[in-house]
């Protein structure tokens, strides 16, 4: 059992902390806010209900994401951009999705991607850093689900930056064709890059327009 009584977390989300797994910080150890879950279930609309508190479980869901059949196929490059699994541990604290964390030069958790546009902007080693990342996903074929800036993370690698998606990973379609078809699963994956092209732009502006108005304006355009 990894023992996290004595360690503080280094970030946290809405659902989990984050820590560094005490005996080997070059991994990065996720537990479910105490409760958090049973909050969810009880928030949550009627026909989700059913599906009852696993639902809600962000390592559970990790789990899935991981599963997925790109990532089955372990085939070279494919994890240029995404810290390897190390499955479900239980913990002092409960059950952790257990990852390599992705670390900067100086052996700290590496900045997310809005950190880096807040301090930068979109300049041209980030902007090349997300062409990068985009055509890394249409060729391996993985699946995730929105693509937000502080679930990306950048570090130097060889002399250019690179992105790392450190949540989400998995398919928020509705019917599950993105899982069994490659075709189904190219159409998913390019729309999810639109998407995460439109909120780069959203996190460069003023913000003044809500998130959701300014992607319904964007994918509007698009089409």
């Amino acid at each position: 059992m990894i023992d996290l009584s004595h360690g503080e977390p280094f970030a946290s989300g809405g659902n989990r902390f984050c820590y560094r797994h005490p005996e080997n910080p070059q991994l990065c150890v996720k537990v479910m806010r105490p409760g958090r879950t049973a909050e969810l279930l009880g928030r949550a609309p009627w026909y989700k209900r059913w599906r009852g508190e696993e639902y809600f479980d962000d390592n559970l869901r990790e789990l899935e994401g991981y599963s997925q059949r790109a990532l089955q196929r372990d085939t070279a490059g494919l994890w240029q951009h995404l810290p390897r699994w190390y499955g479900i541990q239980e913990t002092s604290l409960g059950p952790a999705a257990v990852t390599d964390m992705i670390l900067d030069e100086t052996g700290a958790p590496a900045p997310t991607l809005r950190q880096y546009l807040n301090k930068h902007g979109l300049d041209t080693e980030v902007r090349a850093a997300l062409q990068r990342f985009a055509d890394w996903l249409l060729q391996y074929g993985v699946l995730t689900k929105n693509l937000i800036a502080h679930n990306l993370v950048l570090r130097e690698e060889r002399g250019q930056l690179e992105l790392y998606l450190i949540d989400g990973l998995g398919s928020a379609a509705f019917l599950p064709l993105p899982e069994v078809s490659d075709f189904f699963a190219e159409r998913y994956i390019q729309r999810r890059i639109e998407r995460m092209w439109l909120r780069v732009d959203w996190e460069i502006s003023d913000k003044k327009i809500p998130w959701r108005k300014f992607e319904a304006r964007g994918l509007k355009r698009q089409r």
